[in-house]
């Protein structure tokens, strides 16, 4: 069994879109027209044949409770691994990106916390 789609909930694609690779650095892999909405991939630019991320428009009612919530109490929808966090958020700080947790060490790891301007909150961390 392999990971090859996970999904992240956004309340805008075509704003997901330009932030996870105008911002964050994915790359778009798979955008096909679906209706009102789109089947929207993006990928690392450093595996494009790696797992996918979809960027789950949220057409389901529940979702939107659901991202809410996690949103509200702060909690990271999923996160994404990088190389030297540091780094990564003085690279992010820069092109304007807001950090609700600046880089921090928890036991072997070092994280921070940003918000994705789709209703989410994106941990990155590098243990």
């Amino acid at each position: 069994m392999k990971i090859k789609l996970t999904s992240i909930l956004v309340d805008d694609q075509a704003k997901a879109l330009h932030f996870y690779t105008g911002v964050l650095g994915f790359v778009k892999k798979t955008e096909i027209p679906m209706g009102e909405h789109k089947w929207l991939t993006v990928v690392s630019s450093e595996e494009q044949n790696g797992v996918e991320l979809v960027l789950e428009p949220m057409g389901f009612p529940p979702a939107k409770i659901y991202q809410k919530a996690l949103y509200e109490a702060g909690i990271p929808l999923t996160a994404f691994h990088v190389d030297d966090v540091t780094k990564e958020y003085e690279r992010l700080d820069k092109a304007g990106v807001v950090f609700s947790m600046k880089p921090t060490r928890m036991g072997g790891a070092m994280l921070a916390v940003f918000d994705d301007t789709c209703g989410n909150h994106i941990q990155i961390f590098q243990v």
